[in-house]
């Protein structure tokens, strides 16, 4: 699996707009099977449980904020690549001369 860090990266999509490029990465999200979704689903659990343990570990120790803002940060960072990796086989090949452009 490859990993793209923009939808713009993906070649099905580089042609598209911003708005066309997540209308189809929403439908390719839809197409994945069982396992794909738990595994995402799993690595977004990863990356969130440990902002909520900070958070609660804010009660004796103030720096856990930063430590959970700093995490917060990773999500895009890592799910995003991996999201779009996996949704990646689903975009079909965008057509070089669509129909409204005659």
């Amino acid at each position: 699996m490859k990993l793209y860090f923009s939808t713009k990266q993906i070649p099905q999509l580089q042609s598209l707009s911003l708005t066309q490029r997540l209308a189809a990465v929403q439908l390719a999200q839809g197409k994945l099977i069982g396992p794909e979704k738990l595994f995402l689903n799993v690595l977004k659990m990863l990356v969130v449980i440990p902002v909520f343990i900070l958070i609660i570990q804010m009660a004796t120790n103030w720096m856990a904020i930063i430590w959970a803002l700093l995490v917060t940060l990773l999500y895009p960072m890592l799910v995003k690549p991996v999201q779009y990796g996996l949704c990646a086989k689903y975009i079909p090949q965008s057509n070089p001369h669509p129909e409204g452009d005659k």
